[in-house]
């Protein structure tokens, strides 16, 4: 007999309510989209209400009961995986003080004030100090200490999203050790919060009382309360239960369970990741995230507006494949997606490295598109951007192998990017690995499923469940003409630019911040 779970997936364009049963059979779903996705008070801002969040999770929740009345019945548990490092803060009666900032928010706090003289010590001494000074400025918790003070005075606990919706589903604070993914003062390697005495508490200036419970994923983290019963159609005493982070569990559902598989996320922010079971750093002092299961861990690195740039490249460029796309009833990607077979591999020669958004370690870096010549079109520059993200994944899959010791062997896909053919053949071609594509598009509410199932006893483990529930429904193998343009092209071309244009960068970063 069929068991199912609810899945609520929270992302940074919308949020999915969605049945999966015992098997990782998707049974049906509702996607609510988020218009607009987060608004701006000033420039470079972006928040969004906590409460419009849990209000059109309600409303993809009673819409699905609708739709599936009689099934709904038979729903066992609830698990929330959600976007990373978006805090809310909460009075003691539960209420939301301010809009949530969200991950994509360019604010900075200014940090004056001296770290403790034992944590400067140490940051000097191991090279960290640029990068602390960054992480501190990035912060949610300062930025509020030093323009919000009435806010933090009233903060009874400082929430991750996932912390909010968990609490509004079972009036508990309590969250997954999973999801602790942003600028809080957790400890990585050791799954808890830092101590006060820690040398790294004071980065990140939060307070232990506003801090919150945390538990392993597969737990049973409280029960759906009337109130919410009664706002989101979930039966009164479902159990809810931890999963983890919307990138760590999409890992864990395209079946990434060990170091000799990489996940590649298309997603608003292009990610590698893969999972181990012990602690490293692929780039040094940048953390190994919380793996779902237990005690696991996720070496990743980033491309921050990864697919994002896709968008951007729609809105400048393809204004004739929108027009397309509405009288044949398809989407505009779609079409694009078709003509990149008319360009070969290597874009002739048009190379894009994809630092729209640099990261910490390389606060300077700009995005950059070179080579070009009067042969390139708006549609090499299109692939140009699916390559350009790629050899960026590529560099992050070089650091996790360095950081693990261990090869990669085959790739899985996951985000919008991966429904692409054209994609998924193209990055098999520039990995040279075998690229597995899931049966389900919603991995990352299928990896919060495989939480539920464990943590319903269904299955013994973690292992024993992705077995079960995790599908293919097609693998891509590189071809070898085209793996050897990539291969030279990465090497000779690509692993170059940073460096032959990294003074250019500093020079227009300094120009830029004295003209402002």
């Amino acid at each position: 007999m069929d068991r199912y779970v609810l899945s609520i997936d929270l992302g940074t364009q919308g949020i999915r309510s969605i049945i999966f049963n015992q098997f990782g059979k998707l049974i049906d779903k509702e996607k609510v989209p988020f218009d607009p996705p987060y608004f701006s008070l000033e420039p470079g801002y972006a928040e969004q209400h906590p409460e419009f969040y849990f209000q059109c999770m309600a409303q993809s929740t009673l819409n699905l009961k609708k739709r599936q009345e009689e099934l709904w019945k038979s729903i066992e548990a609830v698990s929330i995986t959600t976007i990373r490092d978006v805090n809310v803060f909460v009075s003691k009666k539960g209420e939301v003080l301010r809009p949530a900032i969200l991950w994509l928010d360019h604010r900075l706090a200014n940090c004056r004030e001296s770290l403790p003289i034992y944590s400067d010590i140490i940051f000097k001494a191991v090279g960290m100090n640029e990068t602390i000074k960054n992480v501190r400025k990035k912060t949610t918790v300062n930025w509020i200490r030093e323009n919000e003070p009435e806010v933090w005075k009233d903060t009874y606990k400082c929430l991750m999203i996932s912390g909010y919706l968990n609490y509004r589903l079972t009036n508990k604070y309590v969250d997954s050790v999973a999801s602790q993914i942003g600028h809080m003062p957790f400890d990585y390697k050791y799954h808890k919060w830092y101590s006060e005495y820690h040398f790294k508490w004071s980065v990140f200036n939060n307070d232990r009382s506003k801090l919150y419970d945390l538990v392993d994923s597969g737990t049973v983290m409280g029960n759906v309360t009337k109130e919410a019963s009664n706002l989101t159609g979930i039966a009164e005493g479902t159990p809810v239960i931890a999963s983890g982070s919307d990138k760590g569990c999409e890992t864990l559902g395209t079946g990434c369970f060990n170091s000799k598989v990489a996940s590649l996320s298309f997603g608003t922010t292009a990610t590698i990741q893969t999972t181990t079971n012990f602690y490293c750093e692929p780039i040094k002092f940048m953390p190994a995230y919380p793996g779902v299961v237990k005690h696991s861990y996720n070496p990743e690195l980033e491309v921050f507006r990864g697919y994002w740039l896709i968008s951007w490249f729609k809105k400048e460029f393809a204004a004739k494949e929108e027009i397309e796309a509405l009288k044949l009833g398809i989407s505009a990607e779609e079409i694009l997606n078709r003509r990149l077979q008319e360009i070969p591999p290597g874009s002739e020669g048009l190379l894009l490295q994809p630092f729209w958004t640099p990261g910490l370690r390389q606060p300077e870096a700009r995005g950059s598109m070179i080579g070009f010549n009067d042969c390139h079109t708006r549609i090499h520059i299109y692939k140009a951007i699916i390559e350009g993200i790629n050899y960026s994944l590529m560099d992050g899959m070089k650091k996790i192998e360095a950081a693990t010791g261990v090869k990669v062997e085959k790739l899985t896909v996951s985000g919008g990017g991966s429904q692409s053919e054209e994609i998924c053949q193209i990055t098999s071609d520039m990995f040279n690995l075998p690229v597995y594509k899931p049966e389900t598009y919603e991995t990352s509410g299928l990896g919060a499923a495989i939480s539920s199932f464990v943590g319903l006893g269904v299955y013994k483990d973690y292992k024993t469940a992705v077995e079960a529930m995790v599908h293919y429904s097609k693998v891509y193998y590189p071809e070898k003409k085209h793996a050897e343009i990539y291969k030279e092209l990465y090497e000779k071309a690509y692993r170059k630019i940073y460096g032959s244009l990294k003074d250019i960068y500093i020079k227009i970063q300094e120009i830029s911040l004295k003209n402002r």
